[in-house]
């Protein structure tokens, strides 16, 4: 599975200024450190019986195709005077038509012979006429007879050719309603699914800077940690995510600092303008923690300007792919080299708002003049190592490998500028989960 937490970044480089930094609010459920229930299923439950919906119906559209197919064929064939049902019809009801002719001339026999002995005078034409009328009557009898027999036979015939074609009908529909039933399924995996892709913000999951100070001088180096913990209720794998930046400094130009973490055995350096997931944690149990060396060096040339540090945890579980804490911000300031300053401390994560992301003292973006760079920005990079420590009450965590269950962030610029500053934009939020 994967998903991203993107942060766009719009920079301008005519003054230095404090930097702005907004929040657009994702569509995240609100994280309570809440653990799944037993009986709930697994994100890979989820995906299967998604899959298995997904092919149910697939099979069921086909079925449903072939079925149109094979009813018009055999409704077609049904149609046509030599197939043997039909045949059987159409000869029953000619048959039946032949009876009822014949009873119809038996009955104009008998009418005929009744009024011959009618009209009879003598004794010896009225037996004959008498003779002839018990001979037109028996005649009669058998027609009817006949007739009868023949509509039966005929009504037999048309039923079954009419029983046919309602079962060829009948199950066309029984296809149907299969696929209707499918569709219905495949459905409410899909919303599941969908609802399990969902990001959720633990507030329990959380990253914090220490050592970091609030000032730094131009050309020092400084070492601090980060911190990742889970207090959550969840067992989950973590990918930190980190991200410096220099508020005069647009994206592309040489950056004044230079970060490097360690993966316990060598230094590895961030690219300086994507926020990058570093030292992978594949299992992170509650209670537990991570604890990442950094370095910063800043070069001998800086100036004074304003810098800031995010740093955050994305994650995933059995359950949901995409599990959020809450960003934190550091701000701190780069001071020319031989500034004389007192100690300034460590600086002091920025406080989240109701979505978690929300930065201290953010201001809004102004209207002036200024550009920014394109809406479409670049990829951050995957990174992946061993953190230098990771301990907690769960006992020891998995130390090295990638995860599939994080992605690469999308970095991506945005239009909000203040006049002849810089202004950067934070958006963390779900973009695509899927099967690694």
């Amino acid at each position: 599975m994967k998903f991203c937490r993107t942060l766009a970044v719009a920079a301008t480089v005519t003054v230095a200024a404090p930097v702005a930094l907004l929040t657009a609010v994702p569509a995240f459920a609100t994280g309570t450190s809440a653990a799944p229930t037993q009986n709930q299923p697994t994100y890979a439950e989820l995906v299967k019986a998604a899959a298995d919906a997904q092919t149910a119906y697939d099979q069921a559209v086909t079925a449903v195709a072939e079925g149109r197919k094979e009813v018009e064929a055999t409704l077609k064939a049904l149609d046509s005077d030599t197939h043997p049902l039909k045949a059987a019809s159409i000869a029953a009801d000619k048959a039946a038509k032949e009876a009822a002719a014949v009873k119809d001339a038996a009955d104009k026999a008998v009418a005929d012979a009744k009024a011959k002995l009618e009209a009879a005078q003598s004794d010896s034409d009225k037996a004959e006429a008498q003779r002839v009328l018990d001979a037109a009557e028996a005649e009669l009898a058998k027609a009817v007879t006949a007739q009868q027999e023949a509509d039966a036979a005929a009504e037999k015939a048309d039923t079954a050719l009419d029983d046919a074609r309602v079962a060829a009908a009948r199950k066309y529909s029984l296809l149907q309603q299969t696929l209707d039933k499918a569709r219905t399924a495949k459905e409410a995996a899909d919303k599941a699914l969908a609802t399990a892709k969902e990001c959720v913000r633990e507030n329990g999951l959380t990253s914090l800077a220490v050592g970091l100070p609030a000032k730094v001088t131009a050309g020092s180096t400084v070492d601090f940690t980060l911190r990742v913990a889970n207090g959550t209720r969840r067992t989950l794998a973590v990918d930190p995510l980190v991200f410096f930046h220099v508020a005069a400094e647009s994206r592309g130009a040489k950056s004044l600092l230079e970060v490097q973490w360690s993966n316990g055995s060598t230094w590895q350096a961030l690219n300086g303008e994507d926020p990058q997931h570093i030292a992978h944690v594949d299992v992170m149990k509650p209670g537990e923690h991570s604890d990442v060396k950094l370095r910063m060096k800043v070069g001998s040339a800086a100036k004074s300007a304003d810098a800031f540090a995010l740093l955050a945890a994305d994650a995933s579980d059995a359950y949901n792919p995409c599990v959020l804490g809450p960003m934190k911000r550091y701000d701190f300031t780069v001071l020319p080299a031989g500034s004389k300053t007192p100690p300034a401390g460590d600086a002091k994560p920025g406080q989240p708002g109701q979505d978690g992301d929300q930065r201290a003292g953010a201001a809004k973006p102004g209207s002036g003049s200024g550009s920014a760079p394109s809406a479409q920005g670049g990829t951050s990079q995957r990174v992946t190592g061993t953190p230098t420590t990771a301990a907690g009450a769960g006992g020891n965590l998995a130390a090295t490998g990638s995860s599939s269950a994080m992605a690469p962030i999308a970095l991506t610029s945005a239009a909000a500028v203040v006049a002849g500053a810089g202004a950067v934009v934070a958006a963390r939020r779900r973009r695509t989960t899927r099967d690694a």
